[in-house]
Formats: C-alpha cells, structure tokens, sequence
C-alpha cells in the first residue's frame, strides 16, 4: 500500500514526485505586479507627452496673438499718421498664419504746441484674440504703443 501526501502530486512511475501543489503559481503574483506597474508607468507617460504637446500648441498660439497684435498696432499707427484715427476698428486678418484672429484696433489723439508747430500724439491699442474663453484654444494679447509726428 503507498502513502501518498494530500499537498504533492506524484509524477509518473519511476520519476521523482512533482512539487507540492502550494508553490505552484507562485510566480503569478510577481508578474501581475510587475504589467500593473508598468502599464501605470506608461499612463504616466502619455499624459505627460500629452501635457508637453497642449504646451507647445499654447505657446504657438501666444506668439501668433502676438503678431496679430502688432499687426494692428502697425495698421492704427499708419491710419493714425495718415489722418484717419479711428476710435475702435475690429480687423479680420486673412493671412494664413494669423487667421481666425479678431483684432480690435482703438486709437485716441492729442495735440500741442510745439513752439510755432503743432504736433500730434496717438495712443494706439490692439487686442488680438482667438478661440472662445474658457476653452484651451482661447488666447488673448494686448498692445499698448504711442506715435507722434513731433520731429
């Protein structure tokens, strides 16, 4: 009669009994561990390429405001010279780079005497602003600059 053990499982005749049924699996746990970890870690990972992609496409979007800002500023002081300053104009600039930019454009002038001359100062402001507030897309940049015609 042979006696067996209830935690081991016996191996075919002649051969070495396998072993006992508590070690096997053992190495399950570690390696559940180790694909959490690591599809965790790339999460992780995505989200930061993600973080570092809205931060570059912010900052294009902050250095396109910029030059749609100076564009007005550029246009009020040329109509501002010209002779025509307009208290608020709202410009739609079509350029590739700068479209879907909404610049309002606001210009107030002042005179005096400059001995027997009289010279002309304006106060140009241009706001650019793109996307709706609120959203991630939305940006917003002012410009404040002042002209005369004093020599």
């Amino acid at each position: 009669m042979s006696r067996r053990r209830a935690t081991t499982q016996q191996g075919p005749i002649g051969q070495e009994p396998a072993r006992p049924l508590a070690i096997r699996g053992f190495a399950l746990v570690p390696a559940l561990f180790l694909l959490v970890v690591l599809a965790a870690l790339g999460l992780v990972a995505i989200r930061i390429g993600a973080g570092e992609q809205q931060t570059v496409t912010q900052g294009l979007l902050q250095a396109r405001a910029l030059a749609a800002a100076r564009s007005g500023i550029e246009w009020g002081a040329w109509q501002a010279l010209h002779g025509s300053c307009a208290a608020s104009t709202v410009l739609s600039l079509p350029d590739a780079a700068l479209a879907g930019f909404s610049v309002t454009v606001s210009c107030s002038a002042s005179n005096w005497s400059n001995g027997a001359a009289t010279s002309h100062a304006w106060l140009v402001n241009a706001t650019a602003i793109s996307g709706t507030y609120g959203q991630p897309g939305y940006v917003r940049r002012v410009l404040r600059s002042t002209f005369t015609d004093a020599g």
